[in-house]
């Protein structure tokens, strides 16, 4: 088994750090997490941004029409189906909830469009509980480097709970998203600048090919 916490260390060194929009703010946090699906960052947050410029909180988007929303959100991926499902969640959550997005993954994964890597966001950034977000970056580098061997995100989470410790888990997913998006990249990873050489599997692999030609 690799050393966790000497990769994430040296992860923590290559990665800039992660801006979320609504840091401690679990509604917007939520809402931001639900418009990010195939949507770039700078895209994704600054239709948040006009959101809550907007609407201000849950109870404001609960009554906003949906081709208001849509306009504003425009650029974000599949934003006709997202217009209608924000509106969704803030009736839910003003109206099961009592206007106070859940602190509890039972509770959250209820909602509509809510999976496990959403409902695991909104608790490590919006109430800073202890959770393991598994994005498409968590799951690549993951694997690539060989922390776990798993074929999707859910098997990724369980077995990434087995490792990283409660201390680490809060951040450990904004980390590892800017490490994936300026070095461990999907394609033509930065290997030459990369810390993990020496005990990354996907370069050790690479090398291992290259030298048997």
């Amino acid at each position: 088994m690799k050393d966790f916490e000497t990769i994430y260390k040296k992860v923590k060194k290559m990665a800039p750090e992660h801006h979320f929009e609504f840091k401690n703010d679990p509604f917007w946090i939520l809402i931001t997490t639900i418009l990010s699906h195939r949507t770039k960052d700078k895209t994704t947050d600054e239709a948040a941004r006009s959101l809550y410029n907007t609407y201000r909180d849950s109870y404001g988007l609960e009554n906003a029409d949906a081709g208001d929303i849509k306009k504003i959100i425009k650029n974000v991926g599949f934003s006709n189906v997202k217009s209608k499902r924000l509106i969704e969640v803030s009736k839910i959550i003003n109206h099961n909830y009592g206007g106070k997005v859940p602190d509890s993954h039972d509770e959250l994964i209820k909602i509509p469009g809510v999976g496990s890597k959403t409902a695991n966001i909104v608790l490590t950034q919006g109430y800073d509980i202890p959770a393991i977000a598994v994005d498409t970056h968590v799951f690549r580098i993951s694997n690539r480097i060989g922390l776990v061997k798993t074929k999707n995100p859910d098997e990724t989470e369980e077995a990434l709970k087995k490792i990283i410790p409660v201390k680490d888990q809060i951040e450990f997913n904004p980390v590892f998203v800017e490490f994936g998006k300026n070095i461990c990249k999907p394609v033509s990873p930065k290997c030459d600048v990369c810390l993990l050489t020496k005990c990354c599997d996907y370069y050790i692999n690479g090398k291992e090919i290259k030298n048997k030609k």
